[in-house]
Parts: C-alpha cells; sequence; structure tokens
C-alpha cells in the first residue's frame, strides 16, 4: 500500500474529499516524524511503537574500490509492531489445509 492509497482509503472510510483525507494522514506523519526527532518514543496501542536506535560509528568499505569509509554515528528509526498486530497478520496468512478428494471425485485413471 502506498501513501495514496492510504489517503484513498481514509477518504473512503470516513466519506471525506481526498484533500482533507491527505491532510490527515500528512498531520499524522508529521507528528511521528517530530516526535521520533525529538527523541520521543510513540506507541499506538494494538498496533505498535516507533523509537529511534543509536547506531555507533564504524569502519566500513566503499564496495567499488575496497577504500575505508569512516560512517558517522546516526540515529535510525525502529518500528516494533505489537502483538495484537502480530497475532492479526499471522492468523490471516496460515495456509488452509489442503482437502482431500471423496471418492467420487476422485480422477479416472
Amino acid at each position: 500500500m502506498t501513501k495514496a492509497d492510504l489517503i484513498e482509503e481514509v477518504s473512503r472510510v470516513v466519506e471525506m474529499t481526498r484533500k482533507e483525507s491527505e491532510v490527515i494522514v500528512e498531520a499524522i506523519f508529521d507528528s511521528i516524524v517530530r516526535s521520533l526527532r525529538g527523541g520521543d518514543k510513540i506507541e499506538i496501542r494494538g498496533f505498535g511503537s516507533f523509537r529511534t536506535r543509536q547506531r555507533q560509528p564504524r569502519i566500513g568499505r566503499n564496495p567499488k574500490t575496497g577504500a575505508r569509509v569512516e560512517v558517522p554515528a546516526k540515529k535510525i528509526p525502529y518500528f516494533k509492531p505489537s502483538k495484537e498486530l502480530k497475532d492479526v497478520v499471522n492468523s490471516s496468512v496460515t495456509p488452509a489445509a489442503p482437502v482431500a478428494p471423496t471418492p467420487d471425485e476422485t480422477p479416472a485413471p
């Protein structure tokens, strides 16, 4: 699902114009980004939590030349899904058990 798809879905569900839905989706994303930049943790019960993790500086390699490159320390965003979200996702992905054909449906040799 893309951001445009999400805007369309919000527009359809709450029966608003696409422009109004776009404002809502943008406001949510902006709030999440602003909180993460400020070092806050965002927790949405039943969905998951967003936070940042600190990466230490390290020495990397340029894959083309093999030269050593210093990679500076940085913060990266991290999402941890809730148990409820994991359960919902996993329950819908469970494949159905194969059904054995009845004697009437058995193909003729």
